[in-house]
């Protein structure tokens, strides 16, 4: 099948496909797409004119390749493709499986012959050990599921049906989730059935191996109380009396280590408060949301949408996405939805909500935070309205639109 090329990604890592001396790392939730980005890549190389020879590409879950599961043996089939000029490419895909690759993509890396390209679990890819021993010698890109102008570019570049109406193409993928997989399974059930088939990958393989859980039935609890309530203000103090009055007391250590568990393998992002006037951090409760919003539907029977949070995940992911720092934003007493530091250091603040088109409370609710910051950077109401309102030099736009057309910060 021709691979659908991820444009967004791409055009951040094509600065170092010829870097020799930084390890490249992809990461991400589990089958969001990495493997794909992988061979993407190198076909690009493939077409600007690098040599098959100097290509190698190790699919370390392929068959001929399962029994590369140690540092020796990955080593000695590296050094065992056969020498070319110029520089080469290695592609190695579910590094992970490789007990100490650390140190073989290290020496590797030193040699300058090589241009090194690595995917895998997150769980351990950022578990310390890489970094431990290639600190300063790797740059890490981070893949998400496909946002909502990938999900319909791809739909259109394969040929899937699509609705006419860009809202009811964004009900659609606030439903089915942004896996690549999913796109090609037929019926809505299927492809929730799918992203829970994902969790159970991830609990599997990206938790169960490498993380000790002494009682998987609380693990599941705090998951799926946290899944449940993603974009709602979350503290740890909180979390910990609602599971105690539901007759489920945790250990606070414990409780802080789930979330980190489920934070390292990228079923939650975090995002942080910030003090819009003294532009600081603010310690307490942050907000987290889903990699991929299938995560809360596959989980739950009553497929009704709430919009207020599920359209604010879909913001969050697109602005990560374009490289932006998030955070949750306090002006004074009131709340911006998101505070946006841009890849070039510039800021934007948005404000999301299916509709102020109720009255004029709520257009005031939404208008108001961002009224009361005085700079000068773009403001932004996000709704699902399609008669836009004008306010102040604030920005009131489709949501869909907005996505769809990739409109700059």
């Amino acid at each position: 099948m021709k691979l659908f090329h991820r444009q967004r990604y791409l055009e951040k890592i094509r600065g170092f496909y010829h870097t020799a001396d930084l390890v490249k790392v992809i990461t991400g939730v589990r089958r969001c797409g990495k493997s794909s980005l992988l061979r993407t890549i190198a076909e690009e190389l493939r077409d600007t004119g690098i040599p098959e020879t100097n290509i190698l590409f190790l699919d370390l879950e392929s068959p001929e390749n399962r029994r590369i599961a140690t540092a020796d043996a990955l080593e000695a089939r590296i050094a065992a493709f056969p020498p070319a000029p110029g520089l080469k490419y290695l592609f190695v895909d579910e590094i992970q499986n490789v007990s100490g690759f650390e140190s073989v993509l290290n020496a590797f890396r030193s040699t300058g012959d090589w241009s090194i390209f690595a995917t895998g679990s997150n769980a351990y890819l950022l578990s310390g050990e890489l970094m431990t021993h290639l600190t300063g010698r790797y740059i890490e890109f981070e893949l998400f599921p496909l946002g909502f102008e990938e999900y319909e570019a791809m739909k259109s570049f394969y040929g899937l049906p699509r609705a006419p109406d860009p809202n009811a193409e964004l009900n659609a993928y606030i439903l089915e989730g942004g896996f690549p997989r999913a796109l090609f399974l037929p019926r809505p059930a299927d492809k929730l059935a799918y992203a829970r088939s994902v969790i159970a990958e991830i609990f599997e393989k990206d938790i169960r191996r490498r993380v000790k859980i002494r009682t998987p039935s609380l693990f599941a609890t705090v998951r799926d109380y946290l899944i449940n309530n993603f974009g709602a203000c979350t503290s740890l103090n909180r979390l910990r009396e609602s599971l105690r009055h539901h007759g489920e007391p945790i250990a606070k250590p414990t409780l802080q280590r789930y979330l980190q568990t489920l934070l390292d393998a990228k079923i939650l992002c975090e995002c942080p408060r910030f003090d819009v006037k003294s532009r600081r951090s603010l310690a307490g409760g942050c907000k987290y949301y889903l990699s991929d919003l299938s995560f809360y539907f596959s989980q739950n029977t009553d497929t009704r949408i709430n919009y207020g949070p599920v359209l604010e995940n879909i913001v969050y992911l697109h602005a990560r996405a374009l490289g932006c720092s998030v955070s949750v934003g306090r002006v004074g007493p009131l709340e911006c939805d998101f505070i946006l530091r841009t890849p070039d250091n510039s800021w934007a603040y948005v404000q999301v909500a299916y509709t102020i088109a109720l009255s004029r409370e709520t257009e005031d609710r939404e208008f108001r935070p961002l009224e009361s910051i005085r700079d000068n950077y773009p403001k932004y109401v996000m709704t699902t309205d399609t008669l836009l309102q004008r306010r102040n030099g604030i920005k009131h736009v489709n949501l869909a639109d907005f996505l769809l057309k990739g409109l700059p910060f």
